[in-house]
């Protein structure tokens, strides 16, 4: 059956501008502070629904193959919270992405950051971060598996708790089990220069002294998992992008996927 498809210069001209990710900060600038550290962890989440949202515009349906990183639907419907469907609707997204730069079946950092930032050479520490989590095997690409995986974080009918790890893991740029001042800092330093935007040093250590002021109980100058965990009780926009409602749906929004599936969805 023959099948249209958009231009793949859609596909990228699609792609928000990074300066949609802070235009929010600069809107909130006669909150309180406490209204504002709500601002600090949001924006580097809303980066994980751009990644989705930008290959959902545009998909190319080519023969199956078994390429570097693919793995069985039904194994990665028995692991994570989708379904066979699911899955297989997944890795033509997985195809649209991976396949932007260079064409072997995973997704690099230069895809990942061309899909962001229409740019392969342009470092960003929000990027880096979230490829760093997807790349779950730690050897510089991101597979189909691992793809999958992470993703089922962000399912609506997800674990609360296993949301609330990963957001944890993101902050923990140095990995050493703790969110520390010197982290959060430069997250909003480096969001704050991807549009030119610059705070006092005297607001920005209002913001960090009443972040761990309210999530500090140790008085240790550094988040550990317990205070993250009773912080987002007690603030739960925090982990408002870990949830992209449209992964619940994708079959629906792009029935397609269903009609071409491989694979009958195993009845209990």
């Amino acid at each position: 059956m023959a099948r249209s498809y958009c231009g793949y210069h859609r596909f990228f001209s699609s792609i928000p501008s990074t300066s949609d990710l802070t235009s929010s900060l600069t809107r909130r600038s006669s909150l309180t502070i406490r209204e504002k550290i709500g601002t600090v962890f949001l924006p580097l989440l809303e980066v994980l629904d751009y990644v989705i949202a930008i290959i959902t515009s545009c998909f190319t349906a080519k023969s199956r193959k078994s390429p570097l990183g693919y793995e069985d639907p039904v194994m990665l419907a028995s692991e994570t919270i989708f379904t066979i469907n699911e899955v297989e609707a997944l890795y033509e997204l997985f195809k649209k992405l991976s396949s932007s730069v260079t064409n072997d079946g995973v997704i690099h950092k230069e895809a990942f950051q061309l899909a962001l930032f229409r740019s392969t050479s342009k470092e960003n520490l929000f990027s880096d971060r979230i490829f760093d989590l997807f790349d779950l095997k730690h050897n510089g690409v991101i597979e189909f598996g691992e793809f999958v995986r992470s993703l089922s974080i962000f399912h609506p009918s997800a674990p609360l708790e296993g949301k609330i790890d990963f957001a944890f893991r993101l902050y923990d740029l140095r990995q050493t089990g703790y969110i520390e001042r010197e982290e959060v800092k430069q997250m909003i330093v480096a969001l704050l220069s991807e549009s030119d935007m610059k705070l006092s040093d005297d607001i920005l250590e209002a913001i960090l002294d009443k972040t761990f002021s309210d999530a500090d109980y140790r008085h240790d100058d550094r988040i550990d998992r317990e205070e993250w965990r009773e912080l987002v009780f007690r603030n739960p926009s925090l982990l408002k992008n870990m949830t992209l409602p449209y992964l619940k749906d994708i079959t629906t929004a792009f029935p397609s996927f269903v009609f071409y599936s491989e694979v009958d969805e195993v009845v209990n």
